[in-house]
This record gives C-alpha cells, structure tokens and sequence, in this order.
C-alpha cells in the first residue's frame, strides 16, 4: 500500500514557504528606503571632539579657548560659525550684559583671519574651514561680565557665581564635549548643565572643589548643532570680584514702579512741594490783612417816609470795581464803563430802528459834553467809540474793530489807576506775568525731570509729582496778585454792595428822580450782579404807560415806538451784545 502524505503536512509547508516570501519582501523594501533617505543633514561636518580650556581670573574676567578636531571619517564643514551670547537675561525684565573680545580663530599657531560680526545681542564668528591646518580649529576669546555677585546672606561672607556657556551656538554637533575651568581658588559649589537652551538637563560628568579635583571639569556629548553646556560656578568674593553690572530693560511699568522708595518719593515730593507753593502764597499773595470794618461804597439813604436814594461813598467807578474783585480787566469791565460813562452825562447810547422785525438790535454812541472828570481809562474809552470830531458813528456790531486797539491801553490804565489809588501793592498784571513767567520755567524743568527719571529710573511717580507742583505753582501764580490793606476794605465793601443789589428792594425811589436813581446803580449792578431786577426797576418807574418813551432817559434814546416797558429787554441785549463783541476780539 502506498503512503499518502497526512494534510496538516501539507499544510505547515505552505505556511513556511509564505514566511520567507513575506521575510524576503520586507527586506527588500527596507534595502530600498535605506538607499533612498539621505544622510542626517545634522551629521554634515560633525566634530569628533571639542574640548575648552577656560582661565578665570581675580578680577572675574573669563578667557576661554575651544578647541575643535576632526578625526577619523570626520570632515569639517566648508564653513563653521559660532555665535556667542552677550547678554543673559534675568527676572524682571534685568539682564547681565558680557563684554566679548579678542575673538579670533587659529589652526595650527595661525590666525585664519575669520570673520567676527554682530547680530544682535550676539557675535558671530565664521570660519573658512579651507584654510584649517589639519583638521583641528581653535577660536579663542576673553568675556567681561560672567562674575556676577551674590545676594547677601547674614553671616557669609561675600560671594561670587561665575557662569558661563563653554558651548553655545555651534553650527555644527560634536560627539563629545569636555572642558576645565582653572580657578584662583578653591570653589565650593558648580553645576553644569547641557541640551537645548530651553531645556537644559545636567552634564553626563561634572566635579570640581572636591575628590582631589579642585578644578571644574565636564564631559558630555553628543551635543547637536546650537547647542548648550553651561558652567555655573561658586566662590568667595575674595578669591574672584564679581564685575557683573544687573542692567534693566526700559518698560512703562519699570518706569512707574509702585516700590515703597517710589511712592515714599513721590509722597514727600508733593507735601513738600505743595507746603511750599502755600507758603510763598501765604507770604506773596494772600491779600494784606484790613481794618475789619469794610469801606462802604455806596449806600441807600432815606430821604423821606418810605424813600431812599442811592448814594456814592467812595470814588470806586464800575470799571474798577471788576478789576478790584476778580484782579482782571474784563469784557464786563468795559461794558459797565460805557454804561457809567452814559448814565453820567459823557454819552448818549442810540438804539438804531431794525430794518426788519427779525433783524437784530444794533446801537450806536453819540459823545456829549459831561461835567465831571473822566479817568484816563475812561477817556480812551470815549475816544474809540465816540470821537471828538465829525467822525461816523461807531455801532455796536463794529465795537470790536473800534475798541480793539486800544484795548491794551485801556488795561494799561485801569491797572494803573487801582494802584494809585492805593488798592494793589503793584500792577496785577505785571505780577501775574512774573509769576506765569516762574510757573512756566517751573512746568519745563518739570517736564525735563520727569522724562529724565521715566527714561532712566524707576521713580516716574517722582516725576509727576514734581510736574503736579510745577502746575500747581503755575496756577497759583495766577492768584498772586496782592491787595493792600485799603484794597482789603474796599472788597469788603464791594461785597456788601453786591449783597444789597441782589436783594435790596428797588421800589422806594424818589418818583421824580427815580430814572436818574436807578440808572446810577445800573452799570454797578452790571459788574456785581442783579442787572435784572434793577431794569425792572427802571421799567416799572415809567409814569404814563401806554405812551412811547424814546427819550425819556437822558443816557438812552430809541426808535419812536419804543416803550420804558421794552428796556430790560434792550439793555439785555446791549450787554450781551458788547460782552461778545468783545470775547470775540
């Protein structure tokens, strides 16, 4: 009987055949992957070995020496760089700045003249690795700034850390870094680290200060191109002076720090500051202390049963009587003059007819002979908008080219005419000037100052707050102007005067010299307040109404249809008109 072959033998040796087709193609592909993937452009020009000799002075200056071989089927690159560090950036926006020179390559006892340059906050060396003697590269330098001083700790003594990256920057990697840095002394702490700048990890060798090995060595590798292994190396101040300088990057918040010597600064600077721009207040421009009993300036006299007139005790005019309050010469000023001018007999003020129900009022000043004297002010005022010769008529609406040039005149004489009278120690403007002058320079060394330390310190508080003194002498400077002790009087005074326009009744004149009463207390009422109750006053004086008065005030004349009814609504409009033709000068 012939034996036929079991199927489960069979069947194991088709499995084998397909095992070694599959082993068979999976070869072939990895051949062929192998053959097309190019070789690791971070092998180019790897250096065997790279190894630093580093010197460390007593005045913490660094001299470093690298020396960088080929061997075996290693090649050097057709150019090699290396870019060095020059600054080392700490908390807070501080950093460490290292002074590198001397940086020069050599091969074989020969500078290769290599190209050193600056990019940044490093600099490059690059290498022409054709003119190498041999296949080993030296690049030397010497580093300023590595020494950096430690924090004070109660009961140690002073104490420097040197840190340094032996390796930094390399265009190309290295198989094995290795490195010792000669010490003046014995150390007695160091670490090293290695790896990529942002993640560091701790060298693969490192000892030092101990183990019969004083000096501080490392080995590592291998180390890809760019790159690190840092030296961080401690000892005593005596041994090694730090020369390290802590620097700052200039920022808005740096600037304006809120640390205890600043705002302490800034806090000292504005009490003090402040206490002193009272006091040359207190002492330069608080107004001379009165008699106590204020000088009256004018008065309502009875002069009959329930009848009163209106009675001048002072030769205060209205125009005066705004620069003694405010220690201006206003708009209003001006304005109650030509009123007072008109009421006393010097002008005639002409309310002209409108062309057109809609149109505005418009006025115009006819100059009469008055028989009291006129003040300089006054005369100048007079002569702009009322001139002496057949001139045309100045109009209200043309005021301000009239009264414009001779406006500083006017204020020439009215500061003038209250210091003659006694009420001011000197011009309010010329003081104000004088001081506006001090304010400013105050304000522009100020601002210098504060820009100095915004741009260089951290005390920009400091700075605003010597810019809010300078400020706040500059305004002060416009209260400087100072009253005498009769200038005080006579404020007080004015003061009561103005109490009684507000609220004093206006219904006791005389009837018979009741227009000539109320339009005296009219233009002090323009400039102390209570115009309006006063025309009303005026209004309400006018025996037959119903009838026109065009003329019945000596001082005011109007169109034919005019009524007394209609003054408080024309003198209104006077005023408001003069005022602005005035601001709008």
């Amino acid at each position: 009987m012939t034996d036929i072959p079991h199927d489960t033998d069979r069947h194991a040796r088709r499995q084998r055949r397909l095992t070694r087709l599959v082993v068979a193609l999976i070869a072939l592909m990895a051949s062929l992957v192998a053959a097309a993937s190019p070789a690791r452009a971070d092998d180019a020009g790897i250096a065997t070995s790279y190894t630093v000799e580093g010197t460390v002075a007593k005045d913490g200056g660094l001299t470093v020496r690298e020396t960088i071989a080929w061997t075996g089927g290693d090649n050097p690159p057709a150019s090699l760089t290396q870019r060095l560090a020059t600054r080392y950036d700490q908390l807070d926006n501080a950093y460490y700045e290292y002074t590198i020179s001397g940086l020069k390559a050599s091969s074989g006892g020969r500078d290769l003249g290599a190209k050193v340059s600056t990019d940044g906050t490093y600099q490059v060396i690059t290498v022409d690795t054709s003119k190498l003697s041999g296949k080993t590269l030296t690049i030397s330098y010497s580093v300023r700034g590595a020494a950096t001083k430690d924090a004070e700790v109660k009961g140690r003594k002073a104490h420097t850390t040197i840190v340094w990256r032996v390796l930094q920057g390399l265009s190309v990697p290295v198989r094995e870094a290795s490195g010792t840095v000669k010490m003046p002394g014995l150390i007695d702490r160091y670490s090293c680290q290695s790896g990529a700048p942002v993640a560091p990890s701790a060298c693969r060798l490192s000892q030092g200060g101990a183990g019969g090995q004083l000096d501080p060595v490392f080995t590592d590798g291998p180390r890809g191109a760019g790159e690190m292994v840092e030296m961080t190396i401690g000892i005593s101040s005596t041994q090694v002076s730090p020369d390290a300088v802590l620097k700052y990057e200039w920022t808005l918040d740096r600037a304006f720090s809120a640390s205890p010597a600043a705002l302490l600064s800034a806090l000292a600077a504005l009490l003090l500051g402040g206490f002193l721009v009272w006091l040359l207040h207190r002492r330069g421009g608080r107004d001379l202390e009165g008699s106590g009993e204020p000088s009256r300036i004018a008065e309502f006299s009875p002069v009959g049963p329930g009848e009163e007139e209106f009675s001048l005790l002072a030769p205060v005019r209205p125009g005066e009587v705004g620069t003694i309050a405010d220690e201006r010469v206003d708009p209003v000023d001006v304005t109650a003059t030509l009123l007072d001018l008109a009421v006393r007999g010097h002008l005639i003020i002409h309310e002209l007819p409108r062309e057109n129900p809609h149109a505005p009022i418009d006025w115009s000043f006819e100059r009469v002979e008055g028989e009291d004297e006129l003040r300089d002010y006054e005369r100048l005022l007079l002569d702009a908008v009322a001139p002496r010769r057949g001139e045309d008529q100045v109009k209200v609406s043309e005021i301000s080219e009239a009264i414009g040039p001779v406006i500083p005149e006017v204020e020439d004489a009215l500061y003038d005419e209250v210091v003659r009278e006694g009420w001011f120690e000197r011009r309010p403007d010329a003081t104000r000037n004088r001081w506006n002058a001090m304010g400013v320079g105050a304000v522009v060394v100020a601002a210098v100052a504060a820009a100095l330390l915004v741009a260089f310190t951290t005390l920009g508080l400091l700075g605003l707050a010597l810019l809010a003194v300078a400020v706040a002498l500059l305004v002060v400077g416009q209260q400087m102007p100072r009253r005498t002790a009769r200038g005080s009087d006579v404020l007080a005074g004015l003061h009561l005067l103005a109490g009684e326009l507000m609220y004093h009744r206006t219904d006791q004149m005389p009837p018979a010299r009741a227009y000539e009463e109320l339009s005296q207390i009219l233009p002090y009422a323009v400039v102390l307040g209570g115009r309006e109750r006063w025309l009303d006053a005026l209004a309400a004086a006018d025996d037959d109404i119903g009838t026109p008065d065009p003329e019945d005030l000596s001082w005011y004349h109007a169109p034919d249809t005019w009524h007394m009814q209609d003054l408080p609504v024309s003198m209104g409009a006077f005023v408001t008109t003069v005022q602005g033709r005035l601001f709008g000068r």
